[in-house]
């Protein structure tokens, strides 16, 4: 069997696991969310007035606090909706097993556990 192969079987095998059901679930759920979503196209919006006000020659920096003010009372919306929560958690839920799932191959092809980032089980930075 080639790698292509097994790495389409591999697929299958992720596919099949609970996260990945959670994920599309939530996935499904933000897109349907209209109010979460409109909250996220304003939080855009306003993030790119920000932006473009910062490019100014000589930035109003009234109107910047002003939208930033706004943007973050639109992101504690965002963060506080359910729907929203239960998505992150989903994502990161099957994003920490994607990244499992790259940790054992590249251990199986470089012999070496990839950095844990956390010093305490560490054998030595390279």
């Amino acid at each position: 069997m080639d790698i292509i192969t097994m790495a389409g079987e591999l697929g299958k095998l992720i596919k099949q696991d609970p996260r990945v059901a959670a994920y599309e679930a939530a996935d499904k759920k933000f897109d349907e969310d209209r109010e979460l979503q409109q909250l996220v196209a304003e939080y855009n919006t306003m993030r790119a007035a920000i932006a473009e006000e910062q490019d100014k020659d000589q930035p109003d920096e009234d109107l910047m606090n002003t939208i930033y003010e706004r943007t973050e009372e639109i992101y504690q919306r965002i963060m506080d909706n359910p729907t929203y929560t239960a998505y992150a958690e989903a994502k990161e839920a099957l994003d920490d097993l994607m990244s499992e799932v790259n940790a054992e191959i590249s251990f199986q092809i470089t012999g070496e556990r990839p950095c844990s980032h956390d010093c305490s089980s560490c054998g030595g930075c390279r």
